[in-house]
């Protein structure tokens, strides 16, 4: 494992490489938590491991305000969330030993993945969205995020979440944000996996999802809650065969 950071328009997100055991060139995954996670989370080393198992290297980053990278996270926002992960997928880019890209998040990460996705069509060989948040711009839209309710056209300049304070950008950034554009414009492979017993994002959004992309498979996870807390190993297999299949 190397542990080391990655300049995102001045500020350093941290990172990890974990190689795959005997792999000296090979696939490399971009690993990313989700909203107040990080990479030391349970469910993002199990995806870590599966993947690993499965001969693809794993690059593990914490977004902006999180974790050990730069920025607080009162401040930030999904605008400043892609800056950073458009830095780290361009960083990966220069990595020598890298024969092929994979994208995977989890939650706000597997929005992330999905807005990455299609934004940059031609760099992944396929992305991996997990319990992908992608209601969090509907939420903003609609005045009923994080668990508030709040006035969408008069938003408040701030937000109390589970982590605490939350700036009013974080909701003025969702608002703008349309994640079927980016949907659509992804025509490559995608593997969404997801608990039907998650009560943070909906089943059905996942079920709209591969609807949606021209190629996806959608695994559920019975009895699964969002971060796959008591079904981390189904969570696993379902990640480490689609690399092995």
């Amino acid at each position: 494992m190397e542990e080391f950071y990655i300049d995102s328009d001045g500020i350093r997100l941290h990172a990890k490489l974990d190689k795959a055991e005997g792999v000296d060139k090979g696939p490399l995954c971009i690993l990313i938590h989700g909203f107040t996670g990080h990479m030391e989370e349970d469910h993002i080393i199990a995806a870590q491991k599966a993947m690993n198992d499965a001969g693809v290297a794993v690059l593990r980053v914490e977004m902006y305000g999180h974790g050990k990278s730069g920025g607080e996270f009162r401040n930030h926002t999904l605008y400043k969330w892609v800056t950073n992960a458009l830095s780290v997928v361009n960083y990966a880019k220069t990595l020598d030993f890298v024969t092929d890209l994979y994208l995977c998040g989890h939650s706000q990460g597997g929005l992330l993945t999905m807005l990455i996705g299609g934004m940059c069509p031609d760099t992944f060989k396929a992305i991996l969205p997990l319990s992908p948040a992608w209601m969090i711009p509907d939420g903003a839209r609609e005045g009923s995020l994080l668990g508030i309710n709040f006035d969408p056209k008069h938003i408040p300049e701030e937000l109390e979440s589970w982590n605490g304070p939350l700036s009013g950008d974080y909701v003025r950034v969702a608002q703008t944000i349309h994640p079927e554009e980016e949907i659509e414009r992804f025509e490559g492979p995608v593997l969404i996996v997801q608990g039907d017993a998650d009560d943070t994002v909906l089943l059905h959004y996942a079920e709209k999802a591969q609807k949606l992309y021209k190629n996806a498979k959608f695994v559920p996870i019975h009895g699964a809650d969002h971060c796959f807390t008591k079904h981390l190993d189904e969570m696993a297999a379902a990640i480490r065969d689609y690399f092995t299949a």
